[in-house]
């Protein structure tokens, strides 16, 4: 892999130091977005996206979050999902560089919203279980409009639901979050909502039940 950052991963890095998240445009181009767009409808085509589940196991609750997942396996990845697994190496590079956060490793998928579905407020670290460290979304949604909806809504303030940041998901954005500090939620979408969504993990033990 790669030792060299580009200006992208050393200004996640900063923004993550500074304020915990980070909100980058164009991380990927659009020709590449459409690529990872077109792979994911074809997942879709031959019926391998699933229900998503709630918690570590997984369990299918309908009233929590509605969206359609496909996990990244990088043995079978596509030339555009590689070269996105090349960009988050980079950047676990350069986070445990400049950041000392220890990650070891990527996991993430696709995920697909359809009209009306989405997820409500949640954090991404499990109960007892602290190795998810830092969430990314990507973004695969062509020319995305305010009036679409579907936004990613984060709390600034856990104790204060009216301090959020409301974020569209327009293609080529790249979100980038402390996963044990940042509850946020999917607002419904009046159109189809794509994006990868995944966790840099540490090795951290987990805790005792």
């Amino acid at each position: 892999m790669s030792n060299s950052f580009r200006p992208a991963e050393a200004t996640i890095a900063d923004e993550i130091a500074v304020q915990g998240y980070a909100i980058i445009p164009d991380f990927l181009s659009a020709s590449e977005i459409a690529a990872l767009a077109n792979d994911l409808r074809a997942l879709q085509q031959s019926g391998e996206m699933r229900g998503a589940g709630v918690g570590k196991d997984a369990e299918v609750t309908n009233n929590v979050r509605g969206d359609f997942i496909h996990w990244l396996e990088e043995s079978f990845a596509s030339p555009a999902q590689q070269a996105y697994l090349q960009r988050l190496e980079n950047l676990r590079q350069a986070f445990n560089r400049t950041l000392y956060l220890g990650l070891f490793e990527f996991e993430g998928h696709f995920a697909s919203y359809p009209p009306g579905a989405f997820y409500r407020k949640h954090l991404d670290q499990f109960q007892h279980d602290s190795q998810r460290a830092l969430t990314c979304i990507l973004y695969l949604n062509d020319a995305w409009q305010e009036s679409d909806g579907g936004q990613l809504r984060m709390y600034l303030d856990d104790q204060d639901d009216t301090l959020y940041r409301d974020i569209q998901p327009q293609g080529g954005t790249l979100v980038t979050f402390l996963s044990a500090r940042y509850w946020h939620e999917v607002l419904p979408a009046r159109r189809e909502r794509l994006s990868i969504t995944g966790w840099f993990r540490t090795r951290a033990a987990q805790s005792a039940i």
